[in-house]
């Protein structure tokens, strides 16, 4: 079980970094990440190098990707995946438009080292630039063999995907991974008491309009989500 400060990614006490062959890293969860190895073992005998273009990420890194995206320097993009001119909008709009493909800095899954954004590394073409977009998980794009792998074979190494459809909440990611076993337990505690508590010290911009949403942001983002108690 993750504590508090665990769930919502202001500790990384639960957390150990792990290395491939090519000094590469990432950091999760431990029994999320000897599961994840487990499967990236399989997935090479299937010629799939797989990979996370991310695992653990801490509340303050969430928090960084928020501000950025406040600041405008990182782009903004509504439902369909057209970037938005983020001069059009007020803080509420963009405190919206953040939300549309980022979650709030406390609520993110990925605070919990159970979930994994993976790709296929051996088929990245020269000078591709990774964008996790649906597109290159969709039958004629370049992950579409990972994905179709994934399908046949996350299962059983404890893995499914959280985002798998439009639910209204977070847009449906197919390169997103969560491992059952540990992050059921910790959707089934994070509280929409405990995020506020996460983040009413936080320097957040627009923080009173999310704190006026916040409900409807939990029951959105945090719990609409794919049922994988068959395999927790």
């Amino acid at each position: 079980m993750l504590d508090p400060l665990q769930l919502t990614g202001r500790s990384d006490s639960h957390i150990r970094e792990f290395q491939f062959a090519d000094g590469t890293t990432f950091r999760a969860h431990s029994e999320a990440a000897f599961a994840f190895l487990r499967m990236r073992e399989a997935a090479a005998a299937e010629r799939i190098d797989l990979r996370p273009a991310s695992a653990f990420r801490s509340f303050d890194a969430q928090l960084g990707i928020w501000q950025r995206k406040w600041r405008g320097e990182l782009p903004l993009y509504d439902a369909t995946g057209r970037q938005i001119d983020d001069s059009t909008l007020d803080d509420a709009g963009r405190v919206s438009a953040i939300l549309e493909w980022s979650a709030l800095p406390g609520a993110s899954r990925h605070h919990w080292g159970s979930d994994f954004d993976v790709f296929d590394q051996a088929a990245l073409p020269n000078g591709y630039r990774l964008q996790l977009l649906p597109e290159e998980y969709a039958a004629e794009g370049i992950f579409a063999y990972l994905s179709q792998w994934l399908d046949q074979n996350m299962a059983r190494f404890g893995f499914f995907r959280p985002y798998d459809a439009e639910r209204g909440g977070l847009h449906p990611e197919p390169w997103h991974l969560s491992y059952a076993p540990v992050s059921q337990s910790a959707l089934a505690s994070l509280s929409l008491s405990l995020l506020e508590e996460a983040i009413l010290p936080a320097e957040l911009p627009g923080k009173s309009i999310v704190l006026n949403r916040l409900a409807a942001i939990h029951a959105s983002q945090v719990c609409l989500v794919s049922n994988a108690n068959a395999l927790a």
